[in-house]
């Protein structure tokens, strides 16, 4: 089973498909995964790489490379969506 980088604490099949699905929508941040699950931005990376076909986890790769909104702080002001209530509303799906 995968663990969080942070705290060590495995992760249910359900936590990591949870990791994955938010990792794959734009609008999720790493900082919200993060405060969801403890898994930091390193860490995602390496469940995505685990859990993905290496075909998968480059597609991923460039299209998390470069993208603002993975990130709070490098996000436009302008941008007016909530990616907790996302992340929120992925998570009860799980």
């Amino acid at each position: 089973m995968p663990k969080s980088l942070e705290n060590s604490i495995p992760l249910s099949p359900g936590d990591v498909s949870a990791v994955i699905q938010m990792a794959w929508e734009d609008r999720t941040t790493f900082e919200t995964i993060y405060e969801r699950t403890g898994v930091t931005e390193p860490g995602v990376i390496k469940i995505m790489r685990a859990e993905l076909s290496s075909r998968s986890f480059k597609m991923w790769r460039a299209r998390m490379r470069g993208r603002v909104t993975k990130h709070r702080d490098l996000r436009s002001s302008e941008m007016k969506f909530d990616d907790r209530a996302i992340a929120d509303h992925r998570r009860a799906n799980c």
